[in-house]
């Protein structure tokens, strides 16, 4: 025959679940009583806090620093009274320099200083005669000239010896000055070599006597200059 139990009654039901409870409890009051610490009141000593040195503290003493004075106010403008003047003041009266048609001018005459003027060749009006273009027409006196240079240049032409054995050659650059009389005068050169500029110097140097040229009427100096060429065949 069967026992009839009830199963709300089975207190077997929930032991594990009772004994798992009851261990952690023991575990938990075993770990506060080894973890718990007491202490010696005697063994603690409490320092005591003394204020009174505060209260004697020196405050340092401050000056007050004096202002000066505003400085006094600028004396008040003194009142200048006009008066007029009563003297009567005399009028200058400018004669007029103007001259009327009953006065006579005296005439004054005009020096012209003899002054030594370069007038260049290219716009000088009356050019200098080359001996032989005196009766070549005004209007070709400049190509006269100019011709009878470069003829006269090709007659005295000489190349010289050190430059011939040394194979120098180039241009040679010449300026120089027909004076008032006609005197070939200021004679420079410029070139590779010195005994090309030696040669060119020479070769300017016998030109003839020159027929003075002209400015407006007076003699004036005039430069020219020409290249002359220096080459080996």
């Amino acid at each position: 025959m069967q026992s009839k139990k009830s199963p709300k009654s089975d207190l077997t039901k929930n032991t594990k679940l009772y004994f798992a409870i009851g261990l952690c409890l023991m575990v938990f009051v075993s770990w506060r009583l080894i973890e718990w610490k007491t202490y010696d009141k005697s063994a603690i000593d409490i320092d005591t806090l003394n204020i009174q040195d505060d209260d004697d503290e020196e405050v340092p003493l401050t000056e007050q620093l004096k202002t000066p004075p505003p400085p006094p106010p600028p004396p008040a403008p003194e009142i200048i009274e006009v008066v007029e003047d009563e003297e009567e003041v005399e009028e200058t009266v400018i004669e007029s320099t103007e001259t009327t048609q009953e006065e006579v001018i005296e005439d004054v005459e005009v020096l012209e200083e003899d002054l030594d003027v370069d007038v260049p060749f290219a716009i000088i009006e009356d050019v200098p005669l080359f001996p032989g273009c005196e009766n070549v027409k005004k209007s070709e006196r400049r190509k006269c000239f100019q011709d009878k240079i470069q003829r006269h240049i090709a007659k005295n032409f000489r190349y010289p010896e050190i430059a011939q054995e040394m194979g120098i050659q180039g241009r040679v650059h010449v300026q120089f000055i027909i004076s008032k009389d006609g005197s070939i005068t200021g004679i420079q050169s410029r070139g590779p070599d010195k005994n090309l500029e030696k040669e060119a110097n020479r070769i300017i140097s016998k030109l003839p006597k020159m027929i003075p040229e002209k400015q407006r009427g007076r003699a004036v100096r005039v430069p020219f200059s020409i290249p002359i060429n220096f080459r080996l065949q």
